[in-house]
């Protein structure tokens, strides 16, 4: 029998191998785990079990909200809804200096109430923001910056599918996980506006003013009523179902899928190529999650099973660390994984060794659980490979480069560490709604 420090060098260390010289995420793992089950469970007898626990991880009912808010998110941008509520915030913002900064924090903001996709919110708004910014003549640090910040709201603001994911695996409520989202997510967007106006008052040629046509208060007013006020369904269907508990979380993403169905059939916005590009999209992605959710879930039972986890847990609390000293060190260990890893990677390594850990230390299931998310939120833009750089320099114009994305990137992380220390001094931040509820 190996030793804990062997065993987890030998499975994390051929886990990082195999990913670093290109294997997709999926088979790396399926790769280490029948090498892994072969020699630590017991040779035929391991991947027998290996193989029992797929269909036990998969059918897993928690895991049903995933592919309801993937269909919600998807939908609701290909249908051209997100489009219409762009347009609108255009308006109703009015002349406000870096009024196009605001404009794409608004409206991320709202996308990530009403998609729960980082990735697509930083792609259109993207490709739909960067091109007249730097035609008015804003800096990048104001153009790119605005994006990746509020992309990244997705990930904690619900519908999250990412907070679905971590849940399931974490064993942690996920309608109290999603709830949780609310309070700090609203609190990082204002973050990110304070530092807009930061950057603004320093710098205010970084994003020059210039004159808006005047829209009368009636004219706005019609504007807020046909095209922003309608998609509060879709919030009341997904969140407002969950807050007064007339629904679980699998029950409200099927609310959010109809609400963004009858919204689209309202606004005649609903095609059947819409249609044909939601589902496509939401198969491919649920396959590559639930995928990644067999391949992690017999990945802990190897840790367990060789002793790694226990060891590593003795070992950490080993030392004379209270909680928040554990905390700053489950942080950075985050931070250096999100150099190099993307958040679902990150998540299906860690959770396995700091679920424990947390446990031990005697954390709130929730508020450690945001803590995660907010981290691996951190991991989207996290230089030299998270995932938003690359997504923003794709949609951004020829000539940006990734070390302008990542500068950008820089102050927004800057506010999600200041949310964290917020949570950290006052965790009923992220405890209270749920526990109220």
């Amino acid at each position: 029998m190996l030793d804990w420090t062997t065993a987890i060098a030998l499975l994390v260390g051929g886990l990082l191998a195999v990913m670093g010289i290109g294997l997709p995420v999926a088979f790396a793992f399926f790769l280490v785990n029948l090498i892994g089950v072969y020699f630590v469970m017991g040779g035929d007898r391991g991947i027998d079990q290996m193989i029992s626990n797929v269909t036990v991880a998969v059918s897993n009912y928690s895991l049903a909200p995933i592919p309801l808010f993937l269909m919600m998110g998807t939908l609701f941008f290909y249908s051209g809804l997100a489009r219409r509520v762009l347009d609108a915030i255009d308006v109703l913002i009015g002349r406000l200096p870096a009024r196009l900064s605001y404009l794409t924090l608004v409206s991320g903001t709202v996308f990530a109430a009403l998609s729960g996709s980082s990735t697509a919110n930083t792609g259109m708004l993207g490709s739909l923001m960067v091109p007249e910014m730097s035609r008015r003549g804003y800096k990048r640090h104001m153009s790119l910056g605005p994006i990746l910040g509020s992309g990244g709201l997705a990930v904690i603001i619900p519908p999250s599918g990412l907070a679905v994911l971590l849940g399931s695996l974490a064993r942690i409520d996920i309608g109290a996980l999603l709830i949780a989202g609310l309070i700090p997510g609203v609190v990082l967007a204002t973050l990110y506006g304070l530092l807009i106006w930061v950057q603004t008052k320093i710098d205010p040629m970084a994003a020059p003013t210039y004159e808006v046509e005047t829209m009368p208060l009636s004219r706005r007013l019609w504007i807020l009523t046909r095209d922003v006020l309608p998609m509060t369904l879709i919030v009341a269907a997904v969140v407002g179902t969950i807050l007064i508990g007339f629904a679980t979380p699998t029950e409200s993403g099927a609310m959010g899928v109809i609400a963004v169905l009858v919204l689209a059939l309202c606004f005649r916005a609903l095609s059947w190529q819409a249609i044909a590009t939601t589902l496509t999209e939401t198969a491919r992605v649920s396959g590559m999650i639930f995928l990644l959710i067999t391949a992690s879930s017999t990945f802990a039972q190897l840790l367990a099973f060789s002793g790694a986890s226990s060891g590593l847990v003795g070992w950490a609390t080993g030392f004379e660390m209270g909680p928040v000293q554990m905390l700053v060190m489950i942080s950075l260990v985050m931070i250096l994984l999100g150099m190099f890893m993307d958040p679902v990677s990150i998540m299906l390594i860690t959770l396995p060794v700091l679920i424990p850990i947390a446990q031990t230390m005697g954390y709130d299931p929730v508020w450690f659980g945001l803590i995660i998310l907010l981290l691996l939120e951190v991991s989207f833009t996290t230089p030299p490979f998270g995932l938003l750089l690359f997504v923003m320099q794709g949609v951004a114009p020829p000539g940006t480069r990734l070390g302008e994305v990542a500068m950008a990137a820089l102050p927004y992380i800057a506010c999600s560490f200041l949310l964290i220390a917020l949570l950290v001094i006052f965790p009923g931040l992220a405890t209270w709604l749920p526990n109220y509820i």
